[in-house]
């Protein structure tokens, strides 16, 4: 699994020209999965998310997580994520997971994310969608399974 957490202001994302997803302050995060991925996997990998503490403190420090600053999350399911670029210029996807237990996944990271965090919005699994996103600092954060849970 891999997520990449972009720190912002604000985030949403557009399916067919309509909102479907809005935050103000908090993590727009990209998530891919692969078919080796497990909910314990998962499990262990928004652990980590929710609590790294990438938000300044009153001292310009980076010492405050999301729920310290009551931060939003916008989940955005991207099999892109493991593109295999090695051989020639057209990126290969074979390692990204089945649409269907990527998407089983995503669905319940999207569950056990909104038991700890009072506002997450998703996009739209496997649509075609437009994210905007104001990212703070910038700040982008890759959190991969083979590190966190290895």
């Amino acid at each position: 699994m891999k997520l990449v957490i972009q720190r912002v202001t604000h985030a949403s994302v557009t399916v067919d020209n309509n909102v479907i997803g809005k935050i103000g302050k908090g993590y727009m995060v990209l998530i891919g999965v692969s078919d080796t991925d497990t909910k314990e996997i998962a499990d262990k990998m928004l652990d980590k998310m929710i609590k790294l503490r990438i938000f300044e403190d009153e001292n310009g420090k980076t010492n405050l997580s999301l729920a310290d600053v009551g931060g939003e999350l916008l989940l955005i399911s991207q099999f892109t994520l493991y593109a295999n670029c090695k051989k020639g210029n057209r990126p290969s996807f074979i390692e990204a997971g089945s649409p269907d237990h990527a998407n089983a996944l995503y669905e319940y990271i999207i569950e056990k994310c909104k038991e700890r965090v009072d506002i997450v919005e998703q996009g739209e699994f496997g649509a075609e969608m437009k994210v905007e996103l104001l990212n703070d600092g910038p700040f982008t954060v890759i959190l991969d399974s083979e590190q966190i849970c290895g």
